[in-house]
């Protein structure tokens, strides 16, 4: 781990708290004293270091009251995603480590239980909490564990999920000791959509329901005088009054889980004696806690919340984000697929963009804003973005599916059942293909390549640079060629002049990049421009390799294959992807169905996770950046050399 340089004023309580331990040593009335401690040591460290940080802020009231009250890590807490868990791991013994957050071989940015026993779950992809909860749960029971307590922490934008259903579904029926606390914030990446979100907004803002719930608990006074049966009482009347007044019996509680709530998720006092209280209750329970985005940062409050969502570095005085220079760059890959697609749109009147929640991170957001009534963002449920888009592409509607590499593994069944079976026509965009960076393993989208280049009917494709993306995903929508992969990195192209002249390309045609002597390198993807970079470097060394830009792993490109396993001997292949079964793969078995004998080295991403850094940190830890290959060429030559002396 890398050695940290400044230290942070950490205030006169968190100072004190190496572990909840620690923290259960305060008094209550304190409490409220550390959420602001924590609350700006977070916003002193993620201005300057970067990071998820609005969520964060608005659950760290509720981070101290679960840890005060429930004896983590013996009872088990389990975040989901885990954007909002920053206040946790500062609690729980990495305050000191904290302005590593997501650098690289530093802490990861998610909870990982390789890090901490305090990380009961992985986590990274959304709605997983409850059936993670769940499990646990049903173990401590089968363990004869008594008094265990398991509690999911899951946002509103989380809920909206099937995976979450299907967990509360289950737990319902099980009527294990589980506690499952809503984090209603608004605070998904985009705005949470469905009639879920509707329905928790209904209950959560009714003033008819709330003033009436008070009046009532009023009148009901000092509970102890009704007697033993007290809870009861009060829970018939508080279950009447959801009825009247919202018009229909609560959700969660015809799924068997006893609902209490919403609460104001930032009233230390309260969230600690409600989590005490519901302690000694058995059976599955939902505590709906409404917080704020950005809570005790002006800026996050009453900002944007995609902003602040993960707003990098940031004046913590001004709130001002601190950007680049403005000088002429290429733009974000996203940001081309999003011009791109509407001036496609605009000539085609059946195309339309589909994505599950990430409106703003595929750029999505700028043909919602010209054509909303063509865009949908479909909220966090990838099965059904790729099964609603197959819906759409019967139809002959022409679905640009744009889903991150890492989600679409979620979908996988609907693509070949609901889409490649039936050769339907949609356009599968899969943004962040590769390695991502500071998101670390849950998020790096290596896997797709592999995944997808199995599946008959579909087409998988990956461009090199800004041209070839808008050429494929023109190609993509010319015909009805059935359905279509184009995966594309994280982060900026190539091209400042970037828009070129839209052109249909020729399906599972390559391209000659540059002819060389002796060795030749076969890209796919982005880090063909790591090949060029290298081939520049090695021709003033004088070394002249071949490269050649495949762009499509399926169909292969055979014809242009021959001629280059018939000219070079050494031949390298490069992806960002991983190697078991990906596009170096195809390349060693199209090898082999021709019977050719050449040496064959592939770089790419070995059989291991990778964690989180930069991208070039990471590139370079996998091979694959422009270093990478010239070393590669230089040893291939070398062992050549002496193999020809010898």
């Amino acid at each position: 781990m890398d050695k940290i340089e400044k230290t942070y004023n950490q205030g006169e309580l968190l100072a004190k708290i190496n572990s909840p331990e620690d923290l259960r040593k305060l008094k209550r009335e304190q409490l409220p004293k550390l959420a602001k401690e924590l609350r700006q040591y977070i916003i002193d460290i993620v201005s300057e270091k970067g990071g998820h940080f609005g969520a964060s802020l608005g659950v760290v009231e509720l981070t101290i009251a679960i840890h005060y009250i429930f004896n983590t890590p013996h009872d088990q807490l389990v975040w989901d995603v885990g954007h909002q868990a920053y206040g946790h791991k500062i609690l729980t013994g990495r305050k000191e480590q904290f302005p590593t957050n997501r650098i690289y071989k530093g802490l990861s940015g998610f909870p990982k239980r390789s890090e901490s026993v305090y990380d009961t779950f992985g986590v990274g992809h959304s709605s997983t909490s409850i059936s993670a909860a769940l499990g646990m749960s049903i173990a401590s029971e089968k363990k004869k564990e008594k008094n265990k307590q398991h509690v999911a922490v899951i946002g509103d934008g989380a809920m909206t999920a099937g995976l979450a259903f299907e967990g509360l579904n289950h737990a319902g029926a099980e009527n294990t000791n589980l506690l499952v606390i809503l984090n209603d914030n608004c605070m998904s990446i985009d705005p949470a959509v469905g009639a879920l979100k509707e329905y928790l907004t209904d209950i959560s803002t009714s003033k008819a329901y709330n003033a009436a719930r008070n009046k009532a608990w009023k009148i009901l006074g000092h509970i102890s005088k009704f007697g033993p049966n007290a809870q009861k009482i009060a829970k018939k009347v508080e279950s009447g009054i959801k009825s009247t007044v919202l018009g229909e019996s609560n959700y969660f509680e015809s799924l068997n889980f006893r609902y209490f709530g919403p609460i104001d998720g930032h009233n230390t006092e309260h969230l600690t004696q409600i989590l005490d209280d519901l302690k000694n209750i058995p059976g599955p329970k939902i505590l709906h806690c409404i917080t704020e985005k950005g809570k005790g940062y002006e800026f996050a409050e009453k900002g944007d919340a995609t902003k602040w969502h993960a707003p990098g570095l940031f004046n913590k005085e001004t709130g001002e984000v601190i950007g680049a220079k403005k000088v002429a760059t290429p733009p974000k890959y996203q940001d081309v697929f999003g011009d791109t697609i509407i001036e496609l749109a605009k000539e085609n009147e059946k195309i339309v963009g589909v994505t599950p929640a990430m409106l703003s991170g595929s750029s999505l957001n700028k043909m919602m804003d010209v054509m909303p009534d063509r865009t949908y963002d479909v909220g966090i449920a990838e099965q059904h973005a790729v099964t609603f888009s197959a819906g759409l592409a019967t139809q002959g509607i022409i679905p640009f599916c744009n889903i991150y590499s890492t989600f679409l593994q979620r979908a996988y069944d609907q693509v070949i059942h609901d889409v490649a079976i039936q050769n339907l026509n949609v356009i599968f965009c899969l943004d962040r293909g590769g390695l991502v960076g500071a998101d670390g393993a849950t998020h790096h989208g290596v896997f797709d390549i592999s995944y997808l280049r199995c599946i008959p009917n579909l087409i998988v494709s990956a461009p090199m640079d800004e041209h070839d993306l808008r050429n494929l995903m023109y190609t993509a929508q010319k015909n009805q060629l059935g359905p279509f992969s184009i995966r594309y990195p994280r982060g900026k192209g190539v091209n400042v002049e970037w828009k070129n002249e839209l052109k249909e390309l020729k399906i599972g045609k390559g391209k000659k990049i540059k002819d060389g002597e002796k060795v030749a390198v076969v890209s796919i993807g982005h880090p063909g421009n790591f090949v060029k970079k290298a081939s520049e470097q090695l021709e003033k060394k004088g070394i002249n390799i071949g490269h050649y830009n495949m762009i499509f792993v399926k169909p292969l490109d055979e014809k242009l294959l021959h001629t280059i396993f018939k000219k070079y001997n050494e031949i390298i292949t490069i992806e960002d992807g991983c190697l078991q079964g990906g596009f170096g793969s195809s390349i060693l078995e199209f090898a082999s169905d021709n019977n050719y004998k050449n040496n064959i080295s592939r770089l790419g991403i070995s059989d291991k996770f990778i964690h989180h850094g930069t991208q070039d940190e990471l590139w370079k830890e996998c091979g694959i950046d422009t270093a990478s290959i010239v070393k590669k060429v230089e040893q291939l030559l070398r062992k050549n050399q002496v193999s020809q002396a010898s």
